[in-house]
């Protein structure tokens, strides 16, 4: 389980958005079958086993224009790559990504799936920050950033912004919509200021008034955002993420004002984004339901007392704290009902806020639960 999780990364040539996204489910496909052909599965699941590297992939975003002489123009570049990071709409189009990540994340990461790999560690993006580089000469490879700046010096159709968070189930069509639809919004706030300008808006700090950017968050770091940073800096600085399903759709209805953003250039209209949400919602509680909680009860009657010819007061105490967590994931009483039974009573009378925080709860006690019963066996004779 450690040598096969090696990455294997696959490139295909850029295209307009909608080819990109055509591209993306052909060359699933093309795996897939590759796959079979030798007798193997695939598997595209973000994180198919909790604790190793999972399934990412990242989309890669840029723009350019068609001139009448025929010659194309990366928006993005500087004229001197030396001096600018990037073009005045290239800072335009990275602060319009940021700013309303918030309501690009739900279509970004819409699974339970999803979320269980964009947490810290494993270089999975869960903080609206980017890197740029220390300077212009030096291009970033920061791999802890949510939306890193690529660039090649030789090559100014190199520049682009590369979204680390997506994973190969992410719907490629409705991201970009909301994506360009972001950008947009950043590069009409843009579009007058100078390069200077820009480089100092997006490398505010926290608290500091910007023109476009909010004054309370930092946009940019080239540090580690894992190691450099504590859980609280983190979110102070750049925003908690979510951590269910239900918490990042909420988002959509939170910041309305970032939802108009969506909508405003007509690539998405809130029939698509509500039927998007009612869709991922009962998937959420579908899975949770029929797959999540059954899975995490046959944990709970695996974690068995051992019966053994001697006994340590250790064992006795880590049996009593095992057991008692299994009681309150899974055991009713007339007064009391179990985690299991509250979360499934949540998600069936629609009171998702209450089963969002319950499945949080759930996620940590299970974990805990087998941590604890991992000791427990291996002190057993």
């Amino acid at each position: 389980m450690t040598h096969v999780c090696e990455q294997i990364e696959i490139d295909w040539k850029y295209a307009d958005a909608l080819q990109a996204a055509d591209n993306e489910l052909l060359v699933r496909t093309i795996v897939r079958e590759v796959f079979r052909e030798n007798g193997l599965e695939v598997n595209f699941k973000a994180k198919p086993m909790i604790g190793l590297a999972g399934n990412g992939e990242h989309t890669h975003i840029g723009m350019a224009a068609l001139l009448k002489n025929g010659k194309t123009v990366n928006l993005f570049s500087s004229k001197e790559m030396t001096k600018d990071f990037m073009s005045a709409v290239g800072y335009g189009a990275i602060m319009g990504l940021l700013k309303n990540y918030e309501v690009i994340n739900p279509f970004v990461s819409a699974t339970n799936d999803s979320l269980n790999r964009l947490k810290p560690g494993f270089e999975a993006p869960v903080c609206i920050v980017t890197s740029l580089g220390h300077s212009p000469e030096v291009p970033s490879r920061n791999r802890t950033i949510l939306a890193g700046l690529i660039r090649d010096l030789k090559n100014p159709y190199a520049t682009r912004f590369e979204l680390r968070a997506c994973n190969p189930y992410t719907n490629t069509y409705v991201v970009l919509a909301a994506i360009y639809s972001s950008v947009l919004d950043g590069v009409r706030a843009a579009f007058t200021k100078t390069t200077d300008e820009l480089l100092r808006e997006l490398s505010k700090e926290a608290g500091e008034e910007g023109f476009y950017l909010e004054k309370d968050r930092a946009y940019r770091s080239e540090e580690d955002v894992f190691e450099d940073y504590t859980d609280e800096e983190r979110s102070r600085l750049f925003g908690a993420p979510p951590a269910t399903v239900w918490e990042n759709m909420a988002s959509l209805e939170n910041y309305p004002e970032k939802r108009s953003v969506l909508t405003a250039s007509g690539g998405l209209r809130d029939q698509i984004i509500n039927a998007f949400v009612a869709g991922e919602l009962l998937r959420w509680k579908t899975e949770l339901i029929s797959r999540i909680i059954p899975e995490n009860r046959a944990i709970v009657r695996c974690s068995r007392e051992i019966k053994a010819s001697f006994v340590t007061d250790q064992d006795s105490y880590n049996w009593n704290k095992i057991n008692g967590i299994r009681s309150y994931l899974a055991k009713d009483s007339i007064d009391e009902k179990s985690l299991f039974t509250l979360l499934t009573n949540a998600l069936n009378e629609g009171d998702y806020a209450t089963a969002s925080g319950l499945q949080v709860e759930m996620y940590d006690k299970v974990q805990e639960l087998k941590a604890l019963y991992d000791d427990y066996q291996k002190n057993m004779i």
